[in-house]
């Protein structure tokens, strides 16, 4: 088998830094499974006398990797691939988490951790343009593909309009299909809003990830075509090691 300097080729004279060239030739290895799940990476000092760079260049191209998911790193053991982060599409596609990780090949698994009626809080009776005092729907969801946690997520929902769903199995019922169901409300389009925060305590404990590692934070408020005010708030926290978003974009 090829070691793996013989599939890497820096060339030093373009004005692109080597540890960018290196880390781009080891993603499109991983990507494309040339490098797969679990593979050991040569230590730091073969590399350098294999592919004539220092090591600084060697261990800042690790370490982004690292940071971005695509390379897990254990003292005293060495520097792995990492599992595939699973391409979500959610930006550009409004799909179930069930179906979309069943249509990639992975087992979904969706584990209540609250159902409840409350005040507030502000932000989403905000969100769903209702009266600050009305009652919501509060849903903490865990969700997980092949048993890993990818994303945990709060939902509010107002209460008074679909408290119908506080008698709903959300271990096993979509929550879009359960509105149609009851309410022959179908949200057809949402508006996201995403950025990278460091995980808290709780979020580093649900995710199964170190705390302050980075994560996507998204919130979304869901529209129905008939509506005149919001259907759901809601506030995911994604595992930034395990999740990348593809969004398609046409003019």
């Amino acid at each position: 088998m090829a070691h793996l300097t013989d599939l890497i080729k820096l060339d030093k004279n373009v004005p692109i830094p080597l540890y960018y060239q290196l880390k781009k030739q080891l993603y499109s290895l991983i990507e494309k499974a040339v490098l797969k799940e679990g593979a050991m990476l040569p230590p730091e000092n073969e590399l350098c006398e294999r592919l004539y760079v220092s090591r600084p260049t060697i261990r800042q191209a690790f370490s982004e990797l690292v940071a971005e998911g695509y390379l897990s790193r254990y003292k005293g053991r060495g520097t792995f691939v990492s599992k595939p982060k699973v391409e979500e599409r959610f930006f550009s596609k409004l799909e179930s988490f069930n179906r979309e990780m069943i249509s990639k090949g992975l087992a979904p698994r969706t584990k209540v951790l609250v159902l409840e009626k409350l005040a507030g809080p502000q932000e989403a009776n905000e969100k769903l343009e209702i009266p600050l005092d009305a009652s919501l729907i509060h849903i903490k969801r865990l969700r997980m593909a092949d048993d890993i946690p990818l994303v945990y997520l709060d939902t509010f929902l107002p209460h008074d309009q679909y408290r119908k769903l506080l008698k709903v199995d959300f271990n096993v019922n979509s929550l879009y299909d359960s509105l149609e169901k009851f309410y022959q409300v179908k949200v057809n389009h949402v508006r996201r809003e995403i950025e990278a925060v460091n995980a808290h305590k709780k979020d580093a404990e649900l995710l199964q990830i170190a705390k302050n590692r980075a994560i996507s934070l998204v919130k979304t408020i869901a529209y129905s075509k008939d509506a005149h005010l919001p259907v759901e708030f809601s506030v995911a926290r994604y595992r930034g090691d395990m999740n990348k978003f593809t969004v398609d974009i046409s003019r």
